[in-house]
């Protein structure tokens, strides 16, 4: 079970004079889910994805993963990030599977999930390509493979898609939830895009501009499989205000 539970959570950086980017930030998501974390630049979004990663610690407050603390990055935890970060000189394949092949895992145990993970998203035909001769989308396509195939139970998104085109980027959407469908990890996607949110997510939180605090949770009651279709109905309008609302708040 990979739940995320925070509590009471604040973050403080020591710098001169001192940066309150969190306050007092409750929050759960449950085994399984999908949750979006939207507010405008500077709210600590990414501040708060960095603590339940491991990369930074709390000041005050409680940050647990499965009922234990974080204290560090682990496998079980993938991050992606906006830029995928592949190592140029390798191939795709390499690239993939260089995670469980540094932590010592098997041959016999990774090799299969890497097949599975470049068919699911779509790049069985490029195992020996190099990130230079592929496309943005491609390039966060592979950095998402690379995380499955260590197995990661969490999946930790921080704007993935921010950097793509309108198109590439609607699709790599469709693309996600059809990956989320199949192998249901927990995930937590990091957005300023309302839209994005409401598509993707199962719940979403508001978060307040800094020093960041949870404003509102809202539930997405869309029924699931979505289609981009929904993006256009009155109910996902209807929504989109709602949210809007909570942010001009």
């Amino acid at each position: 079970m990979s739940t995320i539970d925070i509590l009471g959570l604040d973050k403080t950086f020591s710098t001169e004079p001192p940066v309150v980017a969190l306050k007092g930030v409750d929050l759960r998501v449950r085994s399984g889910e999908f949750v979006a974390l939207l507010g405008p630049s500077g709210c600590g979004k990414s501040t708060l994805l960095n603590m339940i990663a491991g990369f930074e610690q709390p000041t005050q407050g409680e940050l647990l993963v499965s009922g234990q603390p974080v204290r560090q990055p682990g496998p079980e935890r993938g991050v992606v990030f906006q830029e995928a970060a592949l190592f140029p000189w390798l191939s795709v394949w390499d690239n993939v599977v260089f995670g469980p092949k540094v932590q010592g895992v098997a041959k016999s145990v990774y090799e299969p999930r890497a097949k599975e993970m470049l068919s699911i998203m779509g790049l069985s035909a490029f195992e020996k390509t190099l990130p230079v001769q592929l496309s943005g989308g491609m390039r966060q396509r592979v950095g998402i493979a690379r995380v499955l195939t260590m197995g990661s139970q969490i999946l930790l998104m921080d704007e993935p898609f921010g950097a793509l085109d309108a198109q590439t980027r609607l699709s790599m959407q469709e693309l996600l939830l059809t990956v989320w469908q199949q192998l249901k990890p927990t995930v937590v996607f990091v957005t300023h895009d309302i839209d994005e949110a409401l598509f993707l997510a199962d719940t979403v939180y508001v978060m307040s501009s800094r020093p960041g605090r949870i404003q509102a949770r809202l539930e997405v009651a869309f029924e699931r499989p979505r289609s981009l279709e929904l993006t256009t109905s009155a109910a996902f309008n209807q929504m989109k205000l709602e949210v809007l609302k909570q942010m001009r708040h």
